[in-house]
C-alpha cells in the first residue's frame, strides 16, 4: 500500500511529481472533471478515450492517469505494455456501479436478438460483453450505421440511451443506470437561473435527464461543450456537466463568466463527482512514486473488450476521439 500522506509534509510535491515523470518516463493524464490543480500539472487534459488513444501513441513506460477507474482501465486496454496507475483504486464510477458484468451478461442472454451498444463508462468486464462501445460524441453516427430494425441494448446510462432514442426515432432498450452528478441538477434551480441571466445559453451532457437537456442550447460531451463554450459569443455561459471543466474554460476565456447549472439546494457543489474527488496531488506522488495502485488485467479480458472498442473506433473514426484534448504542457515544465 501507498504510505500515508502525513508522511509527505514538507515536500514540494510539484517538483516532485516532475521530477518522477522524468525519472519513470511517465505521462500524466488528467480528465476535465479533476481538480484544477491536477489538471495543471497534466501533460494531457481531455476526455476519458481520446486521453487513452494519446498516451498510447506516446513513447512513455507509465501512464498515470487522474480520473476514474474505467477511464485508466481503457488506458490499459490500449497500452497493454505501459504500466497504468490510478491515485486512488477507489475511484469508481456510479455508472459503472449500476452495471455489474454478472448481471448484464444474464441480461443480455434474455435479449439475444439484441445487441449491445455500450457506453464507454463501464468495466472492462462489461465492455468484454458488449458488441459496441460507443462515447456520447460517436454514439450518433454509430447508430446511424445500423439498420433501424436492429434491436439494440442501451447500458448503462438510460438518460443518455433515452436522449439517443428521441434524436434518431428508435426504441433501444435501456439499462437503468445513471450518473449521480448529472442526475443531481435542478430543473428548478435552472430556470431561476435562467431568468436572471436571460441571455445566457446553456451548455448541457446528454448523461442529464431530459428535464434538463429540454432547456438547453447545447447538448454534447465535454469537449463539445469546452468548445461551444469558447466558440459561443455570449459573455455569460450556464454549464450543464460537472464544474470542474470551468477551469479550462476560464483559462481559455478569461473574459467570459461561466456558471455551473445548479443543485436542488441553488448551488452547484452537490454536482461535482465524489469519485473523480478522491485523487489528489498527494496521491498522484505516491502512485509516480510507487508505481501502486496500478491496473492489471488479464489477457483475455482485455481481448475481448478492446474488440467493442475497435468496432467504435473504426465505425466512429471521422467523430469519435478527435480534438477533445486539452493542452500538452511545454518540454521540460
Amino acid at each position: 500500500m501507498n504510505a500515508p500522506t502525513q508522511s509527505l509534509a514538507g515536500l514540494d510535491l510539484r517538483a516532485e511529481i516532475n521530477r518522477l515523470r522524468q525519472e519513470k518516463n511517465a505521462v500524466i493524464l488528467a480528465h476535465y472533471y479533476q481538480v484544477p490543480e491536477i489538471q495543471d500539472l497534466a501533460d494531457f487534459v481531455g476526455d476519458s478515450l481520446d486521453l487513452s488513444k494519446k498516451a498510447a501513441e506516446t513513447s512513455a513506460d507509465v501512464i498515470a492517469f487522474c480520473g476514474v477507474r474505467f477511464m485508466a482501465e481503457v488506458a490499459k486496454i490500449l497500452s497493454p505494455d505501459k504500466t497504468v496507475v490510478l491515485p486512488d483504486m477507489a475511484a469508481g464510477c456510479s455508472l459503472e456501479d449500476s452495471c455489474p458484468p454478472e448481471q448484464f451478461a444474464r441480461f443480455r442472454a434474455a435479449h439475444p436478438d439484441h445487441i449491445a451498444l455500450t457506453y464507454i463508462n463501464c468495466s472492462a468486464a462489461v465492455k468484454a460483453h458488449s458488441d459496441i462501445i460507443v462515447t456520447s460524441s460517436s454514439a450518433e453516427k454509430i447508430l446511424s450505421q445500423l439498420p433501424m430494425d436492429q434491436k439494440i441494448i442501451f447500458a448503462p446510462d438510460k438518460n443518455l440511451g433515452a436522449y439517443f432514442n428521441r434524436k434518431t426515432g428508435r426504441d433501444m432498450l435501456l439499462w437503468p443506470g445513471a450518473c449521480i452528478v448529472h442526475e443531481a441538477f435542478s430543473e428548478t434551480e435552472l430556470l431561476k437561473l435562467k431568468v436572471q441571466y436571460p441571455d445566457a445559453p446553456v451548455a448541457a451532457h446528454p448523461e442529464c435527464p431530459a428535464y434538463i437537456l429540454d432547456h438547453a442550447d447545447l447538448v454534447g460531451s465535454t469537449r463539445a461543450i469546452l468548445e461551444f463554450a469558447l466558440a459561443s459569443p455570449a459573455q455569460t455561459i450556464i454549464v450543464a456537466t460537472e464544474p470542474h471543466i470551468i477551469h479550462q474554460m476560464e483559462k481559455a476565456a478569461p473574459h467570459k463568466t461561466f456558471i455551473g447549472a445548479p443543485g436542488a439546494d441553488g448551488n452547484c457543489n452537490c454536482n461535482m463527482c465524489p469519485y473523480m474527488a478522491m485523487n489528489s496531488i498527494e496521491k498522484l506522488y505516491l502512485a509516480l512514486r510507487d508505481l501502486n495502485p496500478r491496473i492489471e488485467m488479464d489477457e483475455e479480458t482485455r481481448l475481448a473488450a478492446k474488440r467493442p472498442l475497435d468496432r467504435m473506433l473504426e465505425m466512429a473514426s471521422a467523430t469519435g476521439g478527435q480534438g477533445d484534448l486539452g493542452h500538452k504542457r511545454p518540454s521540460g515544465d
